[in-house]
């Protein structure tokens, strides 16, 4: 036992040393990939020069520079948050509900936000609110409002949030149920609004497919926060998701506070997950395939699993954007879509490989 936690302690540190490198080559080959070709040693001057108190000679034209800086840049930040927001949420819902198959936008976050933004497009009188702008707004308020649905219905179905520990599995099931049935509600009525509001249908489907696509730094600044509160959270009841993995009744019994556990990292994480679905809309199979992709790869603790999705994720959607803009020549592909083309066959095969522990 001695020997194994050194050894575990270094193979963790590689791990997370290996996603921030791979992470870091993402970015650099995100900010270097468009219409206008830069060379990889201006990029990195460009970055260096972007942190605070470092100035360096770049040897680029002010257009360039700002096109660096002012558009590709924020693009592969934003990407690199949501991203790793999506990975996050999905390994932290997986934990709680101790399936593999649990993605983040299982307690109706995606219908929610779909619902909000499609009656903002549909029926807002301005596209701005106090300088905020209201599709995005309406966006992070739905889905938060469809994982609150959710967690309302399912806890009244199942007794109470206070329901006793031999109680507590069905309550699981419950909740996902109830999570369904959400998703399944507000995605009709988000049709009903659709069907009212033929004209604005392309600019509806333009948000639901997922973009990055005008991304700024008020998008990244805007999801920043939310991300770095919801790590904190999660991170710190990594150790406690390892034990509930051991079931509710037995981590109980240890003296753990299953349902305070389980209603802290659930919102952590659907507020990681509606603040990345507000700015980018609706981007599938990261938040799925990361996570299961990671414990196959290295170990199912999550304090490994969830600092290494995190990482893993940003650097999946940043390689991602990369491919929606060069796939076309003179267009681009919604970022959505590249994951959905990716992420299908890639998941069907790890099912595959997976069938028995599945069952």
């Amino acid at each position: 036992m001695t020997d194994m936690q050194p050894r575990y302690t270094r193979m963790r540190a590689s791990w997370l040393l290996s996603a921030v490198a791979a992470l870091l080559g993402a970015i650099v080959v995100g900010v270097m990939s468009g219409s206008v070709w830069f060379a990889p040693h201006r990029v990195l001057l460009t970055l260096l020069d972007s942190l605070p108190g470092v100035h360096l000679e770049t040897g680029l034209a002010p257009i360039d520079q700002a096109i660096l800086t002012q558009l590709r840049l924020p693009r592969v930040m934003l990407a690199a948050l949501v991203g790793a927001a999506l990975a996050l949420g999905g390994a932290s819902y997986q934990g709680v509900f101790r399936n593999p198959l649990v993605d983040p936008y299982l307690l109706g976050s995606a219908a929610g936000a779909g619902l909000g933004a499609t009656l903002a497009i549909s029926y807002a009188p301005a596209s701005t609110v106090i300088g905020v702008p209201i599709v995005p707004l309406a966006a992070f308020v739905g889905a938060l409002f469809g994982v609150t649905l959710a967690y309302l219905l399912g806890s009244w179905a199942s007794g109470g949030p206070g329901a006793s520990s031999t109680g507590i599995s069905s309550s699981v099931a419950t909740l996902m149920l109830a999570g369904v049935a959400v998703a399944a509600f507000l995605t009709a009525l988000q049709a009903f609004v659709q069907q009212q509001n033929t004209e604005k249908l392309q600019q509806i489907y333009g948000w639901i497919v997922g973009r990055l696509g005008g991304a700024t730094w008020t998008d990244v600044a805007t999801v920043a926060p939310y991300l770095a509160l919801s790590t904190v959270a999660v991170l710190l009841h990594s150790q406690l998701l390892d034990v509930l993995a051991l079931g509710d009744d037995e981590a109980a019994s240890l003296g753990v506070p299953v349902t305070r556990v389980r209603i802290v990292v659930l919102l952590a994480a659907s507020l990681a997950t509606g603040a990345a679905v507000a700015v980018s809309g609706l981007i599938g199979f990261i938040g799925l395939v990361v996570p299961h992709v990671v414990r196959r790869l290295t170990c199912t603790s999550y304090r490994v699993v969830l600092p290494l999705s995190l990482l893993v994720g940003a650097t999946l959607l940043v390689l991602a954007d990369v491919i929606a803009r060069s796939a076309l020549s003179g267009s681009e592909l919604p970022v959505g879509l590249v994951t959905a083309f990716l992420g299908a066959p890639f998941f069907a095969g790890l099912l595959r490989l997976n069938r028995r522990s599945l069952v």
